[in-house]
């Protein structure tokens, strides 16, 4: 079996070889010349006939060889053209192997059949020396070296053994190691190209793999030599401070191409020197060096064995993405102020260096929190509403200026902080300035407003101000201040104190109210306005604290709503209510007030269904009232609610008309079945036409869509009259009837109330 370096290299390398073996045409047709020249010198020299035959034959396989030559050249063999290699490979294997073999007829011819010596040292000599010249032309294609060495050879040692001689037998014999040795030498040189080409190969695709990394790496790289300068460098490298060509660096020391970007202007003389610096102290570093221009790379020096490797990336877009992260964490994204986080961080800050200092200056901070900024969402949406609080922040800016921290605390509330400096008549004057300025109406995407804004000031004065202290006092003035009335401001102080910890106090104490059994109901009655029979009564819950006593309820129904229990609260109440009602006669109902928690948080259906379910009380003897408030806040969840509850036969009033919006759209949104009057229409309806013609209106227009009217704050008897006698009104409410009463008691005044003797006075038509 032949060795096949066609399957052992590439085919490039391949292709090469076998184009070598029909290079070298002048030495093919010397050695054809010569060969026959020698034949024909042995035929003139022994005039054997035969001779001359091998000697033209050596011309006409020269000849042949030549033509064969000429074909591969016009042939354009291509690099890659195995195949193509093959054919052509064969096809001088064919010519080779018949040369030698004419080679080997002439030494057997001249051994056996000629004995002239002359003839037979001509033949073995040239012989000898063509298989030595053709084993050194072909020894990359072994089937050629093998086959011509054995036509050559294998004739010549039969020749030498039939000579009779045992010295001719002896060189003979030593003829065929001599064969194997030829074979084997052209084998330890083609092991040797082939090592050769596998090594270059290995170092082509070595020298591609590092040159495909240092093309496509994103980062810049140059790598100095013991010397310092530059050894590698690639492309990238470009974007820091070498310019648009580095590779004209290459072999330049380091130091000369940073003196040459400095001298550029691409980087500043502190940076090059920084750098430089940092090569020079070797081993490992990193360093961030901004660049003219704005840009931030990163270097990265690594020092080893005298050799500098430097990587440099470009680390732009991470600085400035760094940038803004820490700017979005730090700064409110709407208006630009800072956050609560970072206003915390700044606040504390002077604070402890004003502890550091004992200082014993005064600090102001300051709550602004815009009034009924949910109804501007809810009224305009929400982009009226940023748009609302971007113009409040640019107010407190203009206002404050360089002289105090803002920040906007979330939501609708803003902070102000003074860090050194502030007194009463400062935090005062600031407050009243901001109170001016934000009532300025301010132009929002087409829509005027006005904005009020309601304030909370805390002041404090030593070394040992807490700002969580700080922000608790100025939190207390501002619930002070929306607790009367909003758009104003208050000033802390101890009082407000004392009420907040008795209002922690409730908060904790509510949570448990209805399991301590501490809530209690009173029932008002509602009475027939023509017959003044108690027609229903509006149940009141009421809180009496074991250590604290009765605790109004227009204290602790906020802190239950704060808390989140006052759900828990209106589903005992009509639980409690209904079970109550059904102790009463069959034609008398039940009021319940919901609040706007109750349609955020709850289920107000499944509370009513329950209520009814565990009482047994006729759906058409509740009736659940709510103010505009409520329907303001919860619009969605009331309609949706109180339809539902409505199909069940539950009646729907809507509480304190008059004191809201008195919006008219809401009468027809919701499924109302009753309308009670505010208590503010009475006041003075004894005295005031414009009073009694307002309720007349209302209750006129009341009845035209249908609904029951209720009158709350009857106090007078003159008050009821002049109502009867001037507006049509069903059902009246107030303290001329009776203030709220427990169930025993209120059970008895329905009892004992019975139709009067005689009419009230004749009702208005």
């Amino acid at each position: 079996m032949f060795y096949s370096v066609k399957r052992k290299l590439p085919a490039a390398d391949y292709v090469s070889i076998v184009a070598s073996l029909f290079s070298e045409k002048l030495s093919l047709i010397v050695g054809a010349a010569v060969s026959a020249a020698a034949a024909w010198a042995t035929y003139m020299h022994t005039g054997a006939p035969i001779l001359a035959v091998i000697a033209s034959l050596f011309l006409l396989g020269g000849a042949a060889r030549h033509i064969l030559i000429l074909w591969f050249e016009k042939a354009d063999l291509q690099p890659d053209d195995v195949v193509g290699a093959g054919f052509w490979e064969g096809c001088m294997t064919i010519a080779t192997v018949g040369t030698a073999l004419i080679y080997g007829a002439w030494c057997y011819i001249s051994l056996v059949f000629i004995t002239d010596p002359f003839a037979q040292l001509s033949s073995i000599m040239v012989s000898i020396a063509v298989l030595i010249g053709l084993v050194t032309r072909t020894f990359a294609i072994d089937r050629i070296v093998s086959l011509s060495s054995i036509a050559i050879a294998l004739p010549l040692a039969a020749g030498l053994l039939t000579m009779n001689n045992v010295y001719y037998a002896v060189m003979g014999v030593l003829l065929l190691p001599y064969l194997f040795s030829i074979r084997s030498l052209a084998g330890n040189i083609r092991n040797l190209l082939l090592t050769a080409v596998h090594g270059r190969q290995d170092a082509s695709r070595l020298a591609a793999e590092l040159d495909t990394a240092l093309t496509t790496m994103p980062h810049g790289l140059c790598m100095l030599d013991e010397n310092g300068c530059v050894a590698v460098i690639n492309k990238q490298t470009r974007f820091s401070f070498l310019g648009e060509a580095p590779e004209q660096f290459i072999g330049r020391p380091f130091t000369e191409v940073i003196a040459g970007a400095r001298d550029a202007g691409t980087v500043t003389a502190a940076t090059a020197e920084y750098i430089i610096s940092e090569i020079a102290a070797g081993g490992h570093s990193k360093l961030v060096v901004g660049l003219v221009g704005g840009q931030q790379c990163e270097i990265t020096i690594n020092t080893r064995l005298g050799r500098t490797v430097l990587m440099m990336e470009d680390i732009t877009e991470r600085v400035t993405a760094a940038e803004r992260i820490n700017y979005m964490a730090r700064y409110d994204g709407l208006t630009q102020l800072s956050n609560r986080s970072f206003f915390s961080e700044q606040a504390e800050a002077r604070l402890k260096e004003q502890h550091a200092v004992d200082s014993a200056e005064t600090v102001m901070m300051m709550i602004v929190d815009i009034d009924d900024f949910k109804h501007v969402n809810d009224t305009f949406g929400h982009p009226v509403g940023d748009a609302l609080l971007i113009e409040v922040a640019g107010r407190l800016a203009t206002i404050f200026g360089d002289d105090a921290m803002i920040s906007r605390f979330g939501g609708d509330e803003f902070m102000v902080f003074r860090a050194g400096g502030a007194s009463e008549a400062l935090a005062r004057a600031d407050a009243e300035a901001v109170l001016a300025a934000l009532h300025v109406p301010a132009r929002v995407r087409d829509e005027n407003l006005i904005i009020n804004a309601s304030v909370g000031v805390a002041l404090a004065q030593g070394a040992h101000v807490e700002l969580d202290s700080l922000l608790t006092q100025a939190d207390l003035a501002l619930y002070k201040a929306k607790g009367n009335g909003k758009a104003q401001y208050r000033l802390f102080h101890e009082q407000m104190d004392v009420e907040y910890r008795q209002r922690q106090r409730m908060k904790a104490d509510l949570r448990n109210a209805l399991g301590n059994d501490e809530l209690y109901l009173l029932f008002q009655p509602i009475v027939d306005m023509e017959t003044r029979k108690v027609r229903g009564c509006e149940a009141l819950v009421r809180w009496r604290h074991n250590e604290l006593g009765l605790i109004p309820p227009m204290q602790f129904i906020p802190i239950a709503e704060e808390i989140g229990v006052m759900s828990e609260i209106t589903a005992w109440v009509l639980e409690n209510a209904a079970l109550e009602c059904m102790n009463w006669p069959e034609d008398v109902t039940i009021s319940v007030n919901l609040s706007a928690t109750d349609f955020r948080d709850a289920d107000v259906e499944g509370m009513i269904d329950n209520a009814l379910k565990i009482s047994g009380l006729p759906p058409e003897r509740l009736t659940v009232e709510i103010t505009e408030t409520t329907i303001i806040e919860e619009l969605d969840g009331a309609v949706k609610a109180l339809t539902a509850v409505r199909r069940k036969g539950v009646d729907v009033a809507l509480d304190d008309f008059g004191t809201g919006y008195s919006s008219l759209s809401y009468l027809h949104t919701l499924p109302f079945t009753k309308l009670k009057i505010d208590r503010s229409f009475v006041v003075d309806v004894t005295t005031s036409e414009r009073s009694q013609r307002l309720l007349s209106n209302i209750a006129r227009l009341s009845k035209d869509l249908d609904l029951t009217v209720t009158v709350e704050g009857i106090e007078t008897e003159e008050q009821l009259q002049v109502i009867a006698r001037t507006a049509r009104v069903d059902f009246a409410q107030g303290y001329l009837f009776g203030a709220p009463l427990p169930r025993r008691d209120v059970a008895e005044l329905i009892e004992r109330v019975s139709p009067p003797t005689r009419p009230l006075l004749q009702k208005k038509a």
